[in-house]
């Protein structure tokens, strides 16, 4: 089960995206999410350049320090695997497919709410500047400001806080 996230980096920022990333689950819990267990629940980031790479590897280094500071996830390392996206074609396979209709914004469906088992571990990823990679300071500086982490950023028990109507993309 996975997310395939598709942005312009001109409103929001790969940072913003890794901070959502990180905060909305427990990075700790291996080859599951809460009761899911198997690989289809591993915690996983792919990416498609060094940049990308970089960025991933330096905040989980930062992240799973502010976990154990702050004693919480299920276990003493994150297990998130970071891999080049590229690595699946090698295999025959793609980095993504597309779920059954069924499953397609699950978390907007009636009564599936309460099933949300991510288990945010409400931590912050550190500033950006204390762990950002020498060189791309400013290049991929976070975009949205403190307040939407206030009022939108994942908290306890779930990680979505929207009504459960199936999201209307405009046409």
């Amino acid at each position: 089960e996975a997310v395939q996230v598709i942005y312009d980096p001109a409103k929001i920022s790969l940072t913003d995206i890794l901070r959502w990333f990180w905060e909305s689950h427990d990075p700790t819990q291996g080859m599951g999410q809460g009761n899911d267990r198997g690989t289809q629940y591993r915690s996983g980031l792919y990416y498609f350049d060094d940049d990308q790479r970089e960025l991933c590897e330096a905040s989980k280094k930062s992240y799973e320090k502010a976990l154990k500071k702050a004693g919480k996830g299920m276990g003493d390392k994150i297990t998130t695997e970071i891999v080049a996206a590229s690595e699946f074609e090698k295999e025959g396979a793609k980095v993504f497919y597309y779920a059954e209709d069924y499953h397609q914004q699950y978390l907007a469906k009636p009564k599936a709410r309460p099933y949300c088992s991510a288990q945010p571990q409400s931590v912050s990823l550190p500033p950006y500047e204390e762990w950002t990679p020498k060189g791309m300071e400013g290049k991929y500086a976070p975009k949205l400001p403190e307040a939407f982490w206030e009022e939108h950023g994942p908290k306890p028990h779930c990680v979505i806080r929207s009504p459960n109507e199936p999201i209307a993309w405009p046409n």
